[in-house]
């Protein structure tokens, strides 16, 4: 295992996963080292190493959300763009509106997949 952080999300965690491996007699490498849960010394050192691991993954989500307050106070997180235009949406929604035309007719006129045509149907509803 390279990474601490990548055994476990918490402290706690990191130790029920050392005191399992432990009981199984198993070693964990962390990079070159290899420590012993069973030693005092080894097991002092996994707990320090998985606090720091905690605290990195901490600041790590932290960090992501203040980035994405700041660019959805920018405007700029918005979600992925329709697949349609505002025109090529209404014109979806008026030959649904004829009944003519099926789910699967509309998904293929317009070259997108069924669940499409129902997000924008579902938007469409919700505008008017």
């Amino acid at each position: 295992m390279p990474k601490l952080d990548r055994l476990a999300r918490s402290v706690p965690d990191a130790r029920d996963i050392a005191d399992n491996l432990a009981a199984r007699g198993i070693k964990l490498q962390l990079g070159t080292s290899i420590h012993d849960p069973t030693d005092p010394i080894g097991k002092l050192f996994f707990n320090i190493l998985a606090t720091f691991a905690e605290f990195e993954a901490d600041l790590i989500r932290m960090r992501t959300r203040e980035g994405m307050a700041v660019a959805r106070a920018k405007g700029k997180l918005r979600g992925k763009k329709p697949k349609l235009s505002e025109r090529q949406q209404q014109e979806l929604r008026r030959m649904y509106d004829t009944g003519e035309y099926s789910i699967s007719d509309l998904a293929e006129v317009f070259s997108i997949s069924r669940p499409t045509v129902y997000r924008t149907l579902g938007r469409q509803a919700a505008v008017a």
